[in-house]
Formats: C-alpha cells, structure tokens, sequence
C-alpha cells in the first residue's frame, strides 16, 4: 500500500494551473505543495485545485497549520458548507465544524463515505489534524471509480442496474466503551434510510464509482444474505490496495477530499493515545445512477437542517 514516507516524485508536465502537485499513490492521491491556504486564494487557483480533486481524488496540504476559520475559510471557496452532522454535536460555537475525537469514541474504522444515509451526502470533506498520536492514527482513503473498472464487465453490468439502501442505524464505530456508546446513541437519534444507485456517475467528471460503503447494508429487490454477500464482493474490488492510499498525519496537515467518488478509513491502531481532526464537508448533490434516476429517500426527512442545497 502507497504511504506518504515513500520519496516523492517530480511533479507532473500536465500539472493542472501551475500546481505543484505530486503524486502519492498510483491511482489515487497527491500532495500539493508551495501553497499557503491561510491567504486569500485567486479565482484561477481555486479552479486548479478543482481540477486536481477531480483528477487525484484526495489532496494533501502539508504543515498549513489552519485555525477553524482558515478551514472554513478554505472549504467554502468548493461550494456551500453543510452544518457539522445530521445528528452529531458540532464544536462548541462552530456549527460547521465536526470533532473527531478519538477520546470520545469515535474511531472511523470501517470503510464509509461521509454521510451517504442521506439524500444529499457532502460533495467534499476537508479533515485538518489538531492532534495525532506519535505511532498509528493514519487515514486511508480509496478511489471508488478505479474500483468500478476493476470490476469484470458482467459484474459492472449487475451493479449498474443494483440499488443499496444506506442508514444510520449501522454506525461504522463500534461502541468500545461508554463514550462510545454514547456517541452512538447520538449518532441514531433521528434514523435516515435512502436508496441511492449502487454505480454512482460523477457530476462534474462523468466517472462511474462504486457508491456503497460502510452505510450501505441492503441491496433493493434482495435479501439480508444476498445483500450481504453482494455488497461485499463489490467492497472487496474498493479496498484493493492498488486503489488505497494511506494519509500519515503530522499536526497542521490538511486533507482534501471528493466525498462523491473515495471511501476511507480510520484504523483503530493508536490504543488509548489521543487524535483529534476537525472535519468541514461542502454540500453535495443528489447522487445519479448510469440510468439518470436519483436517489430518493426511504426513511426519515430530507435533512435540510445538515445541508441547504435542495434537488
């Protein structure tokens, strides 16, 4: 699996708007380096940055050393900010702003995307590491579309047609103790179940990527088995490491990321050292599958309390 110890190499000829970017993985991730997001960033940049998202999928901005307005600062130049969780507390006085907070429980240690049990999932999650423990504490991020052509044709022809139900109700952390309990009865204190397409086509690049994860636990038209069975064949193609990279923090980093079309992953390896990121999603669309149909909503509200973009 790619690292982000391994030496850098020399940034690509077809770099996008000047960027010094350099790859850190094969098929996914890129370190962008000589740009200071706590000043104010051109128009021209901005879109560069956009290009190169949709190109690499997860951007690393090494030692920015951001304050919780420079974060939100940053993300907002991507589009409208959700508000920090459908269901979650926010840090205090920062509605935008999710803790995640390794002390109270939360430890993202199953393969998800942000927010997929509602209709609209965030179109990008930025996380900026406040605290990382000396040893573990990675985040390994994964390119969905890459996992899509993987697939052997007949299996990209079922999973076109296939629809999953994503809810709340399964939370990706594991209650371990009491905190974390807590953290998950907080976590499904309103439930939301909505149907989206399995092969989600990317808005802005036309790329179809797997859109399931750790949310995802029923197949439309199959039962607990088959859909058990099925999700995980086509997650095994996700978590491939050709198509992983795996973000190793240093206080200060910054990670950029396409929540439409990566999964990641937090792995619990640090014991009882703390961590502690700050994560700000932009407001997403409502994803389309291969056939145009939407996503639509099966249990719960629209929550429009979390996100204002409306479809």
């Amino acid at each position: 699996m790619t690292t982000t110890t391994t030496p850098l190499a020399s940034p690509a000829p077809d770099t996008p708007g000047g960027l010094d970017l350099r790859r850190i993985g094969g098929r996914i991730g890129a370190e962008v380096h000589g740009l200071d997001l706590s000043g104010d960033l051109d128009p021209g940049t901005v879109a560069a940055v956009g290009r190169a998202l949709l190109e690499h999928k997860a951007l690393v901005f090494r030692d920015q050393h951001l304050d919780d307005a420079g974060q939100l600062r940053f993300a907002s130049l991507f589009g409208e900010l959700t508000t920090a969780h459908p269901t979650v507390p926010s840090v205090d006085g920062q509605p935008h702003i999710l803790p995640v907070d390794g002390d109270e429980g939360i430890r993202a240690n199953r393969w998800h995307t942000d927010v997929t049990f509602v209709r609209t999932p965030p179109k990008a999650s930025t996380l900026r590491a406040l605290v990382v423990p000396p040893y573990g504490g990675h985040t390994l991020i994964a390119n969905t579309a890459a996992a899509y052509r993987d697939l052997p044709e007949p299996l990209r022809e079922f999973a076109d047609r296939l629809w999953a139900v994503h809810t709340n109700a399964y939370d990706y952390a594991e209650p371990r103790d009491e905190k974390a309990a807590e953290h998950r009865r907080r976590f499904v204190s309103r439930r939301y179940r909505t149907a989206h397409p399995v092969v989600r086509v990317h808005p802005e690049s036309g790329e179809r990527g797997l859109f399931i994860g750790g949310f995802a636990q029923s197949l439309v038209g199959f039962g607990p088995e088959a859909s058990h069975d099925l999700l995980r064949l086509l997650q095994s193609y996700v978590v491939r490491p050709e198509n992983v990279v795996r973000i190793a923090w240093r206080p200060g980093d910054l990670v950029l990321f396409d929540n439409r079309i990566t999964q990641h992953y937090a792995p619990d390896d640090y014991g009882d050292l703390p961590r502690l990121l700050h994560r700000v999603t932009v407001a997403g669309d409502v994803p389309a599958g291969t056939d145009g149909s939407f996503s639509r909503t099966v249990e719960g509200d629209d929550a429009a309390h979390y996100t204002p973009v409306t479809a």
